[in-house]
């Protein structure tokens, strides 16, 4: 698990991506160009929540987001994506 510096706001959360599948369950290698992008990740940091709303995933749960869900960004060489806690559809 990533020791990350980023602290996010409110009802925010950090999460490092899975790598995406190299090969399909029948052995077939997939190219780059056909990789799906991940959609379950580790959660890396938390916020603090709002007011009204307390944050229920903490730092190292495995999660389950949408397709489309947060902002990508890179960090010291790592790509994360940070979302509200609402994008987030399960915990795994």
């Amino acid at each position: 698990m990533a020791d990350i510096k980023i602290q996010p706001l409110a009802d925010r959360v950090v999460v490092e991506p899975a790598p995406a599948e190299e090969k399909t369950s029948g052995g077939i290698i997939i190219p780059d160009t056909a990789k799906e992008k991940p959609q379950r990740g580790t959660v890396v940091a938390v916020g603090t929540g709002t007011k009204d709303q307390p944050m229920t995933v903490k730092v190292g749960d495995q999660v389950l987001y949408g397709k489309y869900a947060g902002t990508e960004l890179s960090f010291e060489g790592k790509d994360y994506l940070i979302m509200r806690e609402s994008d987030i559809l399960a915990i795994v």
